[in-house]
């Protein structure tokens, strides 16, 4: 039996799905671009999304596939194929899918787009009063600041940037001199936008965008005075964008990083992406130089890089053609009290974002800063962005004299120079700045405010399912909780302490904790549960979540299923388990939600004879989860607020029929419609009319 992955199960273990499964995930996000319903600029950017997903794909999963091919070749991975197989089979797949990724914006988005006064001008449609522009624009924005290098024995062939647009110019005749050249590169600087927007008047009253690489092609013959351009082929580099740093050479982890950044740019290549009009004899080259093979190559029909069309819906002004603006509900019961921390004294806050404003978890930490009967304030940064007014209230603290202790992983993988930029920045305001363990990134996501009240200390904190990012807090969807419960804060206060420090890990009351005893809580939750269906008592397990690929945690979902468990997962991206298997899967269901917000959250739900043990986390079920990150799975035990994550967060979920994917038997996902009779319902359109406003 072979998936649509090309898995042989017979070779392959009984959970083994790729891990490289997530092509299979950027089809459903690629569905929303197919989707009329959706409206048309957000179908854009649904469209660039995929491409920039597909990007991280390339960088992280692909290369790491040629590592493991070169390293171990004949040694078969755990979905039974050897890393050469899989490569293959999975760059047959994300060739289809970038084939018809180009199919829709050539053949659908753009025909519609124009229909609506949204242009997207080729060079031989350019009117007169557009070509003067265009000439006007390269004579004044580009000519500048383009730096042509001609390939010579003096001038090698230079190192493009990863992901940077470049361009092989073939020209004939000699230079200023005299020196003959058949070929020269044009580097285009990250700076210029990749799609140019033209002045209303000159494109009818329409919106009128013209193509970087289309300038660039009209006009590329200024760069050359004296001659003569036969052709011009855009090209884009992807490279291994794998962060490695050995602990024996570490003495300063931040400047480490930053030397780590900067070789990042220049990674194997993986991946070499021209257009479909560039000749074999150009390709060609190109992968020589790259040392990549002709299987590397992605040919395009259109911009080589859709990514940065993601500019386009910001740069248009139609309300029209996009999804109608949303506000997070806000706390009534904060607006009327107006401290965080007498809030909490009261009874725990939880929020779910984006339906509910992070405002409050930014509240706590600037009420901290300028409260003085704050000592203390402890908080990890995995993600925060590059424009944060939380840790500008952790700097606001340390200058306050306060003991501000902030976890900074500078492994956060694409944000690591935003991370350096801000541990450098809070050292300087005088804030104790951790990085972490060597060897576990730090994917928790807590806060803790230590204040002096009666004459005692009393502890706050904020644990969450996302990170302390605002801007993604207003597209992601999670949880997160404001407690002043005594054990949960002692906890987190002994979890900073692990980290900070030196010793052995210490017991907790309440939280559970990777790498030490997460991992186990799931396994013997998953274990109850199957008991509880073997004495004949109702057994379940609900659970949400972004990836899940852990081995044991899939068998032992195998076995409680056999046992008559009754199983609903809700992963929106990577599953290798296999839901609805005869004999071996039968009652588990596996989901997948994919709407106008990411899907974030991690919830576990475990039935436990009635008491409905609920938990939000920062761990996917995932190896890397468990054994190689610190996280932190947080019980939900308010009657009232556990009602609500499990509504919210679980049972909202199992009853979308509009956004909703079902995962079948081979892998493969179909996606949910109201049956007869039934009325439409989408999870996140649900969750908009209870708080939003």
């Amino acid at each position: 039996m072979t998936d649509v992955s090309g898995v042989n199960y017979a070779r392959a273990k009984p959970h083994s799905l790729p891990r490289t499964q997530p092509v299979g995930v950027y089809r459903r996000v690629l569905a929303q671009v197919q989707d009329t319903k959706v409206p048309l600029l957000e179908r854009l950017r649904f469209l660039c999304i995929v491409s920039s997903n597909l990007d991280e794909f390339f960088e992280v999963r692909m290369a790491w596939l040629k590592r493991e091919n070169k390293l171990r070749p004949h040694q078969p991975l755990d979905n039974g194929k050897t890393a050469a197989e899989t490569i293959e089979a999975v760059a047959k797949e994300a060739q289809a899918l970038i084939r018809e990724q180009y199919d829709l914006f050539n053949k659908v988005l753009q025909p519609a787009l124009s229909r609506a006064g949204i242009h997207f001008y080729r060079r031989h449609k350019w009117t007169a009063a557009q070509k003067k522009w265009i000439e006007n624009y390269f004579d004044n924005e580009l000519l500048p600041i383009l730096t042509p290098i001609g390939l010579d024995p003096s001038h090698p062939f230079p190192r493009p940037l990863n992901k940077s647009l470049n361009f092989a110019v073939e020209l004939e005749g000699t230079d200023a001199f005299g020196r003959p050249s058949g070929m020269a590169i044009v580097q285009a600087p990250r700076i210029l936008p990749r799609v140019v927007p033209m002045p209303s008047e000159i494109c009818g009253g329409d919106a009128g965008f013209v193509f970087l690489s289309s300038i660039l092609h009209a006009h590329v013959g200024k760069l050359f005075p004296g001659m003569k351009v036969k052709d011009c082929h855009q090209f884009r580099l992807t490279r291994d964008s794998d962060l490695t740093v050995d602990e024996e050479d570490l003495k300063n982890l931040r400047a480490a990083i930053q030397n780590e950044l900067h070789d990042r740019e220049y990674g194997d290549g993986v991946r070499l992406e021209v257009a479909d009009t560039c000749p074999a004899h150009i390709h060609d080259f190109l992968l020589a130089q790259f040392k990549l093979t002709s299987a590397e190559l992605y040919q395009v029909k259109g911009p080589v890089n859709l990514v940065r069309l993601n500019a386009v819906p910001d740069l248009v002004d139609r309300p029209d053609l996009k999804f109608p603006p949303r506000n997070a509900g806000r706390l009534k019961a904060l607006r009327k009290n107006g401290s965080v921390f007498k809030l909490v004294k009261q009874s725990p806050i939880l929020l779910h974002h984006p339906y509910q404003s992070f405002d409050p978890v930014v509240q706590m930490i600037r009420e901290a800063a300028a409260d003085p009967d704050v000592l203390a304030v402890k908080m990890t940064i995995y993600r925060t962005g590059s424009n944060s007014e939380l840790v500008r209230a952790l700097m606001k603290a340390a200058l306050a004299g306060k003991q501000v202790t902030v976890v900074v992983e500078l492994m956060a993988r694409f944000d690591e120079a935003n991370n350096v930029n801000w541990a450098k920045q809070l050292e300087e305001a005088g804030a104790h700045v951790v990085y972490g363990v060597f060897g576990y990134k730090v994917h928790a996501k807590m806060a803790l405010v230590i204040r002096r009240e009666d004459g005692v200390l009393k502890r706050y904190a904020h644990l969450g399912t996302g990170n302390y990012h605002q801007g993604t807090s207003r597209i992601y969807t999670d949880f997160g909780i404001i407690t002043a419960d005594e054990q949960i804060t002692a906890d987190v206060n002994t979890l900073f302490m692990e980290i900070t420090g030196l010793g052995k890990p210490g017991r907790l009351n309440k939280l559970y904790q990777s790498p030490f005893t997460l991992h186990k809580m799931v396994i013997d939750r998953i274990k109850q549960e199957t008991e509880h269906a073997k004495a004949g008592k109702p057994a379940r397990i609900t659970a949400k979540m972004n990836s899940l690929i852990e081995p044991s945690v899939i068998d032992a979902l195998y076995q409680a299923s056999a046992a008559g468990v009754q199983i609903d997962l809700i992963v929106r991206g990577m599953c290798t388990l296999r839901p609805g298997v005869k004999g071996l899967s039968e009652n588990i269901r596996v989901r997948s939600i994919i709407g106008r917000q990411l899907e974030h959250s991690r919830v576990y739900c475990f039935h436990n004879n009635g008491a409905d043990d609920t938990f939000i986390s920062s761990a996917d079920w995932m190896g890397r989860n468990f054994f190689r990150r610190i996280e932190v799975a947080t019980p939900i035990t308010t009657p009232e607020l556990k009602e609500r994550v499990i509504r919210e967060g679980l049972e909202m979920a199992l009853e979308d029929n509009t956004q909703a994917w079902l995962m079948q038997p081979d892998g493969s996902y179909v996606r949910t419609q109201p049956q007869d009779g039934e009325p439409a319902f989408g999870l996140q359109e649900g969750l908009w009319k209870i708080y939003g406003r």
